[in-house]
């Protein structure tokens, strides 16, 4: 059984320190594409952390049967299933529920099936033998990562938009990809908080 300070460990370890999109540079698409606007941000940052931290918990005990049946090879086709299936559910339920933030996200919803972080947590607790509290823990602290990193830019972005004149070279994603920079070197500062490495 894992102690409740490990999975503390492995949750800001993986939010701040070793955060997806700043770290290890995962997700940067709908990063990129969604980042202009904080409402549409927050909206992306939620629908990444339900379905990376659902996908992972069902992908759990999946790849356990898998590799109790000698089957684990296919885990990564089993893998994008599960996710796949896990965004058309959310499809389905934004376009009821929440039709402006479904129309506002256009094309990019559907692009969830296909950011990178959604995958990479699934392999990940499959490379580094995580458990189940481990991997639910992990997921859930990745993305959110990934939806603080996204919602931090685009309020940037926001603010930038209104306060500077920048020049035509570093308008849109330009500065986008400079401001990630700038990012990725601040979360460097918040390696000491956390001793271990989430994906070591």
């Amino acid at each position: 059984m894992v102690s409740i300070s490990v999975l503390i460990e492995i949750f800001i370890a993986s939010l701040l320190p070793f955060n997806i999109a700043l770290a290890s540079i995962l997700g940067m698409c709908p990063l990129i594409a969604i980042s202009t606007n904080v409402t549409n941000a927050k909206g992306m940052g939620l629908a990444v952390v339900l379905v990376t931290t659902l996908t992972a918990a069902i992908n759990w005990p999946i790849y356990e049967f898998l590799k109790w049946s000698g089957t684990d090879t296919l885990d990564l086709l089993v893998f994008m299933i599960t996710i796949a299936a896990s965004v058309q559910f959310l499809e389905l339920a934004m376009q009821k529920f929440l039709p402006s933030l479904y129309n506002a996200f256009g094309i990019y919803l559907p692009l969830i099936t296909v950011n990178c972080i959604v995958l990479a947590v699934s392999l990940f607790f499959v490379n580094y033998d995580y458990g189940f509290l481990e991997t639910v823990v992990f997921a859930l602290g990745s993305s959110l990562g990934w939806a603080f990193a996204i919602v931090l830019l685009s309020g940037i972005r926001e603010k930038l938009s209104v306060i500077a004149d920048l020049p035509r070279g570093l308008k849109g994603k330009a500065i986008a990809f400079v401001l990630l920079g700038i990012l990725a070197l601040a979360f460097i500062g918040f390696a000491g908080i956390a001793r271990v490495d989430p994906i070591q």
